[in-house]
């Protein structure tokens, strides 16, 4: 009798095509019950047991028990990122309202962390859907992530990119998601199906990026050049770096309870 279907909960945007596609199209792809959803929501099933496998915001892996990433596998930036973006109807330190993209978790941790570090602004919360015009309507600035933001022009406002912002500062790269899987899914053939399907997508590259600019409208030098020069799919030592001091800093401001280690399926 065959094994049930692995059940992924994938990223439905642009930046996690990716490492999604080979999944769904490739050799394994009769392994997988792939359903797509926002960040957000990726975690939540991951919580709840109704995945077993899910590309998560990194600040998720310290606030949900009996998770392993996925090793050599993530969605990264080394700056400028281009879709996960404050905009602001004024500077960055004169900010004392925003509106906090709800599709978004480890973004709304970045912003944070970014404005009281190195701007030492402390504006108050609100959380919207992707709404810029609503957004800035009821606040000073807003933080847009993924296909609204990339797709989006701002005539008139002040654009911060957080991956360049979180370069300037550090000096790392940064970590926005990764592959996990809840620990009793954690095994090292997981791992390689995985790796295999990266591997695979990037091998048909040209294809996905003319199926993306027909599903988002974008065109497909600007997905192009998204997909290989803004986003960095592998987990590195410097992306781990990176990911590593955000959880301190994460922790240190009070937005997570621990700074748990990491941990790797395989």
């Amino acid at each position: 009798m065959s094994s049930p279907p692995i059940r992924v909960a994938a990223v439905s945007y642009l930046n996690s095509v990716p490492l999604v596609w080979g999944l769904v199209h490739g050799p394994d792809k009769d392994r997988f019950d792939v359903q797509y959803m926002v960040p957000s929501q990726c975690s939540d099933a991951l919580m709840r047991g109704t995945a077993d496998a899910g590309i998560i915001p990194s600040i998720e892996y310290q606030r949900i028990e009996e998770l392993r990433i996925v090793p050599g596998l993530s969605i990264s930036s080394s700056g400028p990122v281009r879709s996960v973006l404050l905009i602001s109807q004024c500077p960055i330190d004169k900010i004392k309202s925003l509106a906090l993209d709800v599709s978004s978790r480890t973004s709304a941790c970045l912003v944070q962390l970014l404005l009281q570090r190195q701007y030492n602004v402390f504006p108050s919360l609100g959380t919207s859907q992707p709404d810029l015009k609503k957004m800035l309507g009821a606040y000073d600035a807003a933080l847009l992530i993924g296909d609204p933001a990339l797709a989006s022009d701002f005539p008139g406002l002040f654009v911060y990119d957080l991956a360049e912002e979180w370069r300037k500062m550090t000096g790392l790269p940064f970590v926005f998601a990764f592959w996990a899987v809840r620990e009793d899914a954690a095994t090292q053939e997981i791992v390689e199906i995985f790796l295999r399907a990266k591997n695979y997508a990037w091998e048909h590259l040209e294809e996905i990026t003319q199926q993306e600019s027909r599903r988002t409208g974008l065109p497909t030098q600007l997905i192009y050049d998204y997909l290989t020069k803004n986003i960095d799919f592998i987990l590195g030592e410097e992306n781990l770096k990176g990911l590593s001091l955000f959880y301190q800093m994460a922790q240190e401001m009070g937005l997570t309870e621990c700074n748990r280690p990491l941990e790797f399926a395989g």
